[in-house]
């Protein structure tokens, strides 16, 4: 198939569009002819194919999740969301931190110590407010990312601020002034902890806030796999 082109003289002159063409030689031998055009609609496809694979098939489009804020204590509301690629890279990166840190994982008083959770639970806090700020504005505005940062915020100022607040200071205060009294020298300090004159009840709301945070780590190390 040709097609007149007319060139720079005025003058016009043959264009070859011929896209596939085969001929039979004298010798039966074959001769197929293809067109530059037709390798790179081909070369187009196939990058569109493995795109279509990497972006979709990896987590732009997946199936449903659904988050029931009451299992974390934090409300009544059930959050469904499809997450895509980003949105597993954020839960990813609080699950290695919840996983890593004491935060994440059971809270053992008769070896763990007080203020050690509680500094894990602060370096929690910086962590997960500078994986917010790394989310690009666009990605913030999409709803589904949305719901998933604000989970997180929720965490840090419904679920471990409100303990801290009511707990954190006065133990503090209490255990550094116990970590130098000479009565005390020869105890460990998971012996001197237990002697808080409020022990009990900061054990019970410790642990309720421990398994939150369990909960929301077995949360994100699901949302991860959805898909």
């Amino acid at each position: 198939m040709a097609a007149k082109e007319l060139n720079t003289d005025g003058m016009t002159e043959q264009v070859d569009l011929t896209l596939l063409a085969v001929n039979l030689g004298e010798e039966f031998n074959i001769k197929v002819d293809i067109s530059l055009y037709v390798i790179l609609l081909g070369v187009i496809i196939v990058i569109a194919l493995l795109a279509y694979k990497h972006f979709w098939g990896n987590g732009l489009s997946l199936r449903s999740f659904e988050i029931d804020e009451a299992e974390i204590g934090l409300g009544n509301q059930k959050l469904k969301l499809k997450p895509n690629l980003i949105d597993k890279q954020i839960a990813y990166k609080i699950w290695i931190e919840l996983s890593t840190r004491k935060i994440g994982l059971p809270i053992e008083l008769e070896h763990d110590v007080i203020t050690e959770v509680y500094d894990s639970w602060y370096t929690f806090f910086s962590v997960t407010r500078e994986l917010v700020k790394e989310v690009p504005v666009a990605m913030f505005r999409r709803e589904d990312t949305a719901k998933i940062i604000g989970l997180s915020i929720d965490i840090l100022n419904e679920g471990i601020r409100p303990h801290l607040t009511t707990w954190q200071a006065k133990y503090r205060r209490w255990y550094d002034t116990q970590l130098i009294d000479d009565k005390n020298k020869s105890l460990s300090p998971q012996e001197i902890q237990v002697k808080y004159p409020d022990y009990e009840r900061l054990k019970e709301d410790l642990m309720k806030v421990n398994a939150s945070l369990i909960k929301y780590r077995e949360i994100m190390r699901e949302l991860i796999s959805t898909g």
